[in-house]
């Protein structure tokens, strides 16, 4: 028993060793209207990370040799209104397909190289066996979320929840297609936070909590953010 029990810890120590100075990743799926990608700006001024979002465009533009503008065309955000990832034409499809291995190959790399957080795009079912990933879902009530968006888009309150809708949809038919079924919006998380509840700063507060524990868990010096790398973009 003691042979075993030496053994065991061995184990440990040595996966601990070869953890240790490795990147630790965050990422942030979103409920549509919960203000994740706010949240996201938020937490990497607080931590001093980058946030990847729409430089995932850009990269994934480089690497499979595609206009950037066609790109974006495919991008999750937009799926609700080009059903891009659900398409009927059989040459679409094969588009988007391809887009998206290259914007997942990305996601991996970019996990692989430093200290970030990386914004939707089915990211935390990709990096999903990374042992040092938080994964994250920023929600909030329906009601709540469709005030959110009703307020920034000018919005009665029946158009607003059909925006809701229609973007959670896309969203989640997103995860559907692109892990094959096997992973959904709600699966795998180490965080859930409530936007309605905590409001963005106490929900900053709760996933910068956990990535400082990580990074000393691994014990890694958080990487400086480069200039131009804090992204901008949607409603979350």
């Amino acid at each position: 028993m003691g042979f075993l029990k030496d053994m065991h810890e061995r184990r440990i120590a040595a996966a601990q060793e070869a953890r240790a100075g490795q990147p630790v990743v965050i990422t942030i799926a979103r409920d549509y209207g919960a203000e994740g990608h706010e949240i996201g700006k938020m937490l990497s001024m607080e931590l001093g990370i980058p946030l990847y979002d729409n430089e995932l465009l850009v990269r994934s533009a480089a690497r499979s040799g595609e206009a950037l503008d066609k790109v974006a065309a495919y991008d999750e955000r937009m799926a609700a209104e080009f059903m891009a990832f659900l398409p009927d034409r059989a040459d679409s499809r094969t588009i988007s397909d391809r887009l998206f291995k290259s914007m997942a190959q990305v996601i991996v790399d970019l996990a692989a190289t430093r200290s970030c957080i990386i914004e939707g795009r089915l990211s935390d079912y990709l990096l999903r066996n990374n042992p040092n990933h938080i994964a994250v879902l920023v929600t909030a009530p329906f009601d709540a979320r469709v005030e959110i968006v009703r307020a920034k888009r000018g919005l009665d309150k029946r158009a607003g929840a059909k925006l809701v809708r229609e973007m959670q949809h896309a969203r989640e038919a997103f995860y559907k297609r692109y892990s094959a079924g096997k992973w959904k919006m709600t699966d795998g998380k180490d965080i859930v936070v409530n936007r309605a509840k905590l409001g963005r700063q106490g929900c900053v507060d709760v996933i910068a909590a956990a990535y400082r524990f990580k990074l000393a868990e691994v014990g890694r010096a958080p990487a400086p953010v480069v200039a131009g790398e804090l992204e901008t973009g949607d409603l979350g």
